[in-house]
């Protein structure tokens, strides 16, 4: 290992990866170049905005580069030039070559915010929530050409709270994702590190969620639809319908107590919350957006014109 800092290329593009950055930045290893998805358009007037990474490089005078291929020979060699050491991976959005997995001679680890070989995919955090995970946490690995299927090099746990949204706990991984690289890097340096393997047998998917996912079926037991909405929070939230018009529902809470009538059927609506029938139990909704309104508590929403108890809130 080289007597020095380390050099680190950084790729990454949202929030999640910005923390990881920051850590790196803040560290005792330099930061030489940080790669970066394009800036996109974004909100109703499409307005070309850059990705949080982005911007705190350039707070940090980091080199930045926003490839829109990252397969051409040009791109490797500009990444060449600064003569990384290892390359750090945090959510970029896209699938590695081979070529980039082997350019630095320490290869490309990847900060993962899950506990692999749990949740492989791009929405690791939000699954992890939907279905109920008792243990979550962050795993730092050495990349290969599969999705998240590499070498663990170490990983660290924390408990999610009852209530926890996948907002909260993006918020919670992000900074246990930067520590956790942080003694990653050190381990490596020191050569005191140990991978292990990923047994495969117990892999699950967590692929890009999508708008569709979030609407609910009423059918399932209240626990898993809670999972739902909490998992879904703040985005791309899960909803139901009253009258044709899309509500979006948070703050679940599970009540225990079984209806006769059919599931999705409105019982109460009140400042304690919208109660729903469900396939089992039944579900308090404690905040609601109504459609092209702001995000707001059960208690104002009942101020208006709310649903009457007996209202079917789906798609009909």
């Amino acid at each position: 290992m080289p007597n020095r800092p380390l050099r680190i290329i950084f790729m990454g593009t949202p929030d999640f990866a910005a923390t990881t950055l920051k850590s790196l930045i803040d560290g005792p290893d330099e930061v030489v170049a940080v790669v970066t998805q394009p800036d996109r358009g974004k909100g109703r007037g499409k307005k070309l905005t850059a990705p949080p990474v982005k911007l705190l490089a350039q707070e940090a005078d980091i080199p930045v580069l926003q490839p829109t291929a990252i397969k051409t020979e040009e791109f490797h060699n500009g990444l060449l030039s600064y003569q990384p050491d290892i390359i750090v991976v945090t959510a970029y959005g896209r699938i590695l070559p081979k070529s980039l997995l082997e350019l630095a001679p320490l290869g490309c680890i990847n900060v993962h915010g899950s506990l692999l070989p749990l949740h492989r995919g791009a929405a690791p955090i939000q699954w992890a929530v939907i279905k109920g995970d008792k243990e979550v946490g962050i795993t730092i690995i050495q990349m290969d050409e599969g999705m998240d299927t590499g070498e663990m090099l170490l990983k660290a746990h924390i408990t999610p709270a009852p209530d926890e949204t996948a907002g909260s706990l993006f918020d919670k991984l992000a900074l246990l994702g930067g520590e956790t690289l942080l003694t990653t890097i050190q381990g490596i340096k020191e050569g005191t590190l140990v991978s292990q393997p990923q047994d495969h047998s117990l892999a699950t998917t967590a692929p890009m969620l999508k708008k569709a996912d979030g609407e609910i079926d009423w059918n399932k037991n209240a626990r898993e639809i809670e999972c739902l909405i909490r998992g879904l929070d703040p985005w791309p939230s899960a909803y139901c319908f009253v009258d044709g018009k899309r509500l979006r529902l948070f703050r679940p809470e599970v009540y225990h107590k079984e209806s006769d009538a059919q599931p999705g059927t409105l019982l109460q609506a009140d400042k304690r919350g919208l109660l729903v029938s469900c396939g089992k139990n039944c579900l308090l909704i404690k905040e609601v957006q109504p459609e092209g309104k702001r995000r707001m508590a059960v208690e104002a929403f009942v101020c208006g014109r709310p649903p009457a108890p007996g209202t079917l809130l789906f798609r009909e």
